[in-house]
C-alpha cells in the first residue's frame, strides 16, 4: 500500500498545527521542514542515536523514524517548547544544570539529551546512576560527556527536589 497525502492536525508545543503531507513522513521532518522547529536534529534516522528526540504524550519518542500518522492528536513537544508548561520547572532545573556543569561540547546531541532528561525527571526526582544510564541509552554523545550528563541530571533532580517539580503525567 503506497502512502498517501492528507492534512493532519498536530498538538505541538500547545499549538495546534496542520499539516499536508504523506502519512509515512517521519515526524522530524514534518517539525524540522514544515514547522520550522529546527531544534530536534537529525544524527542517524534509524532511532539509534537520541538526536532527534521529542516528547508524544509525555514520552521520549524518536521523532525520526516515527509516521506522522502515528502522532495525529498527540501531544507533541519539542525542545522549543519543553520549558512551556507542566515541563517548566523541571527542564529549567535540567537546562541549568546543563549550563553550570559545562556539559554541551559540540552540543548537536543536547536537545535530544536534555528531552530525555526532563522525562526521567518526570518520573521521579531521586534516580540512581543506574536508572540514569537506563533512561539516556538510547541518546549517543560523539563528545564523550557521559559523566557530566548523568552528574547535571543528579544536580536538577536535587533541585526538584528542593523545589518539587511536578511529578509526569501521560496520556494513555
Amino acid at each position: 500500500m503506497s502512502p498517501s497525502t492528507a492534512a493532519f492536525t498536530l498538538q505541538v508545543n500547545g499549538q495546534a498545527r496542520t499539516v499536508t503531507a504523506e502519512d509515512d513522513t517521519p515526524l522530524l521532518w514534518v517539525l524540522r521542514q514544515s514547522l520550522g522547529l529546527t531544534g530536534t536534529k537529525f544524527g542517524c534516522g534509524i532511532a539509534a542515536c537520541g538526536a532527534c528526540t521529542v516528547h508524544v504524550n509525555g514520552i521520549p519518542t524518536r521523532a525520526c523514524v516515527t509516521p506522522l500518522s502515528a502522532v495525529a492528536g498527540a501531544a507533541i513537544t519539542t525542545i522549543e517548547g519543553v520549558s512551556d508548561g507542566e515541563n517548566g520547572t523541571v527542564a529549567q532545573a535540567v537546562q541549568a544544570a546543563w549550563t553550570s556543569l559545562d556539559v554541551p561540547q559540540c552540543g548537536y546531541c543536547q536537545s535530544g539529551q536534555v528531552m530525555s532528561a526532563v522525562a526521567l525527571l518526570r518520573t521521579g526526582s531521586s534516580p540512581t546512576d543506574e536508572q540514569i544510564d537506563d533512561a539516556m541509552q538510547g541518546n549517543l554523545c560523539r563528545c564523550g560527556a557521559y559523566p557530566r550528563i548523568r552528574a547535571a541530571i543528579h544536580q536538577a533532580a536535587q533541585h526538584c527536589r528542593a523545589s518539587s517539580c511536578p511529578p509526569i503525567r501521560t496520556a494513555p
